[in-house]
């Protein structure tokens, strides 16, 4: 049974090495995805990760790989067992810098197509139940204001304030309704991992807490933690 579940993002600025100038700016999402990371390792040191990649890879378990794609030959490992490099999708990367950071001991990566339909995510969500520590990664909108690297769309903060909504209450049918191709417009990356998240935790007795909700570089960034009864 899930006990406990984290939402993060996924941007590379995470990783001090990566972030360079970025580095200080991006100090207080940092903090808060490692903190809501820590609380997860709290929960069971083995992690479920749900995130979104195209065409929905399979990533091997104890796999290890490389940031150096995003500029930075930075290691990390999928758990503490060592195994072969491979080339890995920028969620699993994540996954593996924060379960390092976290002290877990593995995490078990589950992608899913960006462009999935909500059902399909929903039906992915409910096969995932029997985990205790569940980490959902993905960004909001990509199009909020002039640093916006998805170009200006004043769309973009109504989509957020709903989707911070939606994480601040638990509330999984507002995840669920959330439209695939007006998620894709508005550059909303974590659209098909929330639903999926809607899919695995659509019973009753969850509560939330929202640990940062911004978008420091036109991106919006939400942090939460779920936890359950």
């Amino acid at each position: 049974m899930i006990r406990r579940v984290a939402v993060l993002p996924q941007p590379p600025l995470l990783i001090p090495e990566l972030a360079a100038g970025a580095a200080d700016e991006g100090a207080e999402l940092r903090e808060a995805c490692l903190a809501a990371a820590r609380r997860l390792t709290s929960a069971s040191p083995d992690w479920v990760v749900v995130g979104a990649a195209t065409g929905a890879p399979e990533v091997p378990e104890h796999a290890t790989g490389s940031f150096r794609g995003f500029g930075v030959d930075l290691g990390v490992s999928l758990s503490r067992v060592t195994a072969a490099e491979t080339e890995l999708p920028l969620p699993a990367l994540v996954a593996g810098w924060l379960r390092e950071q976290a002290g877990a001991s593995s995490v078990r990566v589950h992608l899913v197509d960006p462009a999935a339909p909500a059902g399909r995510c929903e039906q992915l969500g409910r096969t995932l139940g029997e985990h205790a520590a569940v980490l959902v990664l993905g960004d909001g909108s990509s199009r909020h204001g002039p640093r916006s690297p998805g170009g200006e769309d004043e769309r973009a903060a109504g989509f957020d304030a709903g989707v911070r909504d939606a994480l601040a209450k638990a509330d999984t049918g507002a995840l669920a309704a959330l439209d695939p191709a007006y998620a894709a417009e508005l550059g909303a990356g974590g659209r098909a991992p929330w639903q999926v998240l809607a899919g695995l935790a659509a019973d009753e007795g969850w509560t939330a807490e929202v640990l940062y909700s911004a978008a420091p570089f036109g991106v919006a960034y939400h942090v939460a933690v779920w936890e359950h009864a």
